[in-house]
């Protein structure tokens, strides 16, 4: 066992884990009840061991068409979409199911890639996930593939769950898919092919080694994972790809057991965050906060509240990076604001109580929220 497989999974806390549509439907015949109660059983144990985790599951469209009694994946967008709709009924009643069996509660979110590059919508999806966490309970996210075209046609569930663990920060995304993880080369056409036990999310030669894709019935191959784990590692979480049918892979992984294939993030996560706000080098605007707030900020490390407040500089929406500074003009942290500038120029030196009464609603009660902050002196 390498050291840092024990040392990465072991201490993760915040977990995404990504099931392809070939495991989840069993090679296409439809939703696997057995597997999906089992990595549910697995799910329930990782969460009575403390750590925080999110499930992205495939398998909306495979489920669909056995509903439908299609046997060949159609071609035609709008039937791809006909199928996914069917399917994501089957597919959140079976998790709801299950992961109720083990002890936990669910929710299903419905995402696709506009909700995380637009701005307030990334920020909108960020906060309903931590909340959701915050209450015990398991978010399950699948692509939202009734509205998507350009997503059901070249994309995969791998990038959603590497966009996922941007998104919340996760420290570990595990990938479980139909193989063992990853091989130098092809093992069915190539006898000297060996297995990867550990490697450097991002490392060019990994793509080369990853080929093209894998089963009939979902989108991805091994390559779309491992492009995954270099996404995923730009947050900070290291990647595992491993065999969904592995007994008990979710566990033991956890317990630091070498499993599949793990591809280590090179980027610690929080210095992934100070980097990401750190390169904005166009700030939208600035907010000027009283000493008091400032204390709170840099000594405390605790959330930007109105109240301390005095001005508001510069043209932002919600969502937009901005800076924080002192008194003396000095900048002192970043964040994304909670809300535009106009509803901020309205709120300054307010406390949270009157939000609702100055705006007709309150998005938050924190201006800039702590998991949304960086220190910059």
């Amino acid at each position: 066992m390498t050291l840092s497989t024990s040392t990465v999974l072991r201490d993760a806390r915040r977990i995404v884990v990504k099931v392809g549509s070939s495991l989840v439907t069993n090679e296409g015949r439809g939703l696997d009840e057995e597997a999906i109660g089992e990595w549910c059983r697995q799910l329930g144990a990782l969460v009575r061991d403390g750590r925080e985790v999110i499930m992205v599951s495939s398998g909306a469209i495979a489920e669909g068409m056995k509903r439908l009694g299609w046997t060949t994946r159609p071609q035609e967008l709008h039937e791809l979409q006909a199928a996914a709709a069917v399917g994501q009924m089957g597919l959140a009643h079976m998790y709801e199911t299950k992961l109720r069996e083990n002890g936990l509660g669910s929710a299903q979110v419905l995402l696709t890639h506009a909700d995380l590059a637009d701005r307030e919508r990334y920020l909108n999806a960020r906060s309903t996930l931590l909340t959701l966490l915050t209450h015990g309970v398991l978010p399950v996210i699948n692509e939202n593939d009734t509205v998507v075209n350009d997503e059901i046609k070249f994309g995969d569930n791998d990038t959603l769950g590497a966009l996922v663990a941007n998104l919340v920060e996760a420290d570990a995304l595990i990938i479980l898919t139909d193989q063992k993880g990853l091989y130098t080369a092809d093992p069915r056409r190539d006898p000297t092919a060996t297995f990867v036990h550990e490697a450097r999310a991002g490392d060019a030669k990994l793509e080369e080694m990853a080929g093209g894709a894998g089963s009939s019935i979902g989108k991805g191959g091994m390559i779309t994972k491992i492009l995954a784990a270099k996404r995923a590692a730009g947050s900070g979480a290291s990647t595992v790809i491993a065999w969904g049918r592995e007994p008990d892979a979710l566990v033991r992984l956890t317990q630091g057991e070498a499993i599949g294939t793990l591809l280590v993030a090179q980027t610690q996560k929080q210095q992934a965050r100070k980097q990401w706000m750190a390169d904005h080098l166009q700030l939208r605007g600035a907010v000027t906060v009283d000493p008091g707030a400032a204390s709170k900020l840099q000594a405390e490390g605790k959330s930007l509240l109105a109240i301390g407040m005095t001005q508001v500089e510069g043209d932002f929406s919600r969502g937009d990076v901005i800076a924080i500074r002192d008194v003396s003009g000095q900048e002192i942290a970043r964040g994304l604001a909670n809300y535009a500038s106009a509803e901020a120029r309205l709120i300054c030196r307010k406390p949270s109580s009157e939000f609702e009464g100055l705006l007709g609603y309150m998005a938050e009660p924190e201006f800039v929220h702590r998991d949304n902050l960086i220190l910059t002196r």
